[in-house]
């Protein structure tokens, strides 16, 4: 069962970059429901049509397996991870941003956190020696790795534990590397794991 949908903003330097956000000095956190998270098993997701762009930010996700205890390593907390993409509304976001409210309406409309099959988490060299991707339409658009993190796994699952809680079944999406763009109708987006598909999605749109 999933809890809480916690995601790190700009936590790659080059994506903060290219967005003309400052780099954080401390992890940036919001939230997503969990009514959000569907699979990303090949389905179509239907998409709100009429709030301007959405752009895709795929992530490496950890799923929480047990209670925090302080001075807990993350490999112990983590039982197992996946890709997933915080698909966002960037017009709808700009606008929040300028207005100093807060993400929800352009983070967390529903099938906007898909998530792939899940796996062990490998350790900390494991991860640094293998990239994430996002092909669009067959081509790479993203590529990520956790040693570009801003703030490692650690620290975001201490900042996190420390100021908002983090118990069992809590998902983590840790942030998107540069190369974020728009998607239209009839798109097809799929994320791999050291060249390994692990699910994808087909962007659906309605109108509200």
């Amino acid at each position: 069962m999933i809890r809480n949908v916690y995601c790190v903003g700009r936590n790659y330097k080059l994506h903060a970059e290219e967005l003309g956000n400052d780099v954080p000095s401390e992890p940036m956190i919001f939230l997503k429901p969990s009514h959000a998270v569907v699979k990303a098993d090949g389905q179509t997701l239907i998409m709100p049509a009429d709030k301007g762009e959405i752009h895709y930010e795929a992530e490496l996700v950890i799923r929480i397996g047990r209670a925090y205890e302080k001075g807990m390593a993350v490999q112990e907390l983590v039982d197992t991870a996946a890709l997933g993409i915080d698909f966002t509304l960037r017009d709808v976001q700009n606008i929040l941003k300028k207005k100093g409210h807060p993400w929800t309406a352009a983070k967390g409309f529903q099938s906007s956190a898909p998530v792939t099959s899940y796996f062990a988490l490998p350790d900390q060299e494991q991860l640094e020696s293998k990239d994430f991707t996002l092909l669009l339409n067959g081509d790479e658009v993203q590529r990520g790795n956790v040693k570009n993190m801003i703030f490692s796994l650690q620290k975001i699952v201490d900042y996190i534990a420390e100021n908002y809680g983090l118990g069992e079944g809590d998902l983590i999406f840790t942030g998107t590397p540069e190369g974020v763009g728009p998607v239209k109708t009839g798109d097809k987006l799929e994320l791999a794991w050291d060249g390994e598909i692990l699910g994808s999605c087909v962007i659906g749109t309605r109108e509200s």
